[in-house]
């Protein structure tokens, strides 16, 4: 069977806190597999709960931060990036190789691994950078053919200055409509320009030649291809009008927009899965436009 274009790839979701990042991992994996792909979603978010019950899991995976035996700040083997850009040993995992308890799956091709969760590690140990090496890092192998990694990344610009995205073959940033997360976008555009064009990272902190040569070969192997943009929780004509000349002007492409559904909001709070009729075909239109573009960049 011919691979489709997506098959293989990493797609990272990024965006600011609120805008919606895990309802459009969620509504995009579901878009993924009626689309004939395996999805494997990756939580990166450290803080973020629930994309277990949004995906129809009855609980969370037990951690990969546990599989690989705690941060470096507990006494654990995962570091991180920033401090020791060195690579996760063992990075890449077979599923055949993982104990069951560390990931979810269902019948219909997808599966769910949570990276950790820093809500219950005490003072002193709540750094989550260890946890940005796993979502730049691991690969799950063995996930039948056609399957497409989605990984839902922390809020904010953190976990992408520390470099997650240099492992990622596509980035999309969920954008609501705020001035905020549309000047974030804007500036995730402007890193992943100055990765591509092979800026280097700062390493002005690591004390030994090795270590600096380590960080630099994580950017010049950076395999991005793209970015794009949703809109997320649009509610009317005007604000999308808006939000969308404001994208455009910043240069920004966008794959698509996801329209305000109470029914999601309620779906969160009660802990059910995911279901809004609207909202799947808008994310399977958003993701035939992302096979176009990615299509374009081979």
């Amino acid at each position: 069977m011919e691979d489709k274009i997506l098959s293989h790839k990493r797609i990272g979701i990024l965006g600011k806190g609120g805008s919606g990042k895990s309802t459009t991992t969620v509504l995009l994996a579901k878009a993924f597999r009626d689309s004939g792909y395996h999805v494997c979603v990756l939580d990166a978010d450290s803080t973020n709960m629930g994309i277990h019950q949004a995906l129809g899991f009855d609980k969370p995976p037990v951690s990969l931060m546990d599989y690989y035996g705690g941060t470096v700040f507990s006494g654990g083997r995962v570091t991180c990036p920033v401090d020791d850009p060195t690579p996760l040993p063992e990075a890449d995992i077979h599923l055949t190789d993982i104990p069951d308890q560390y990931y979810s799956s269902d019948q219909n091709g997808i599966f769910l691994f949570q990276l950790g969760k820093i809500g219950d590690k005490g003072p002193g140990a709540g750094c989550d950078g260890p946890i940005s090496k796993i979502a730049r890092d691991v690969r799950i192998r063995g996930i039948e053919d056609q399957v497409v990694t989605l990984i839902d990344v922390k809020a904010g610009l953190e976990d992408s200055a520390r470099g997650v995205i240099t492992g990622m073959d596509w980035i999309i940033t969920v954008v609501d409509p705020t001035t905020t997360s549309i000047q974030l976008a804007a500036d995730i555009q402007n890193l992943i320009s100055r990765i591509k064009a092979g800026e280097l990272p700062a390493t002005e902190h690591l004390e030994s030649a090795e270590m600096v040569e380590k960080a630099r070969r994580v950017y010049q192997e950076a395999r991005i291809m793209g970015s794009s943009v949703i809109l997320n929780r649009i509610r009317e004509e005007k604000i999308e009008r808006y939000v969308t000349e404001k994208l455009k002007e910043k240069g920004l492409e966008i794959l698509g927009i996801i329209s305000e559904d109470p029914s999601i909001s309620l779906s969160w709070l009660e802990g059910k899965p995911l279901e809004g009729i609207t909202a799947n075909r808008e994310a399977m239109s958003a993701i035939e436009k992302l096979a176009r573009s990615a299509a374009g960049n081979t």
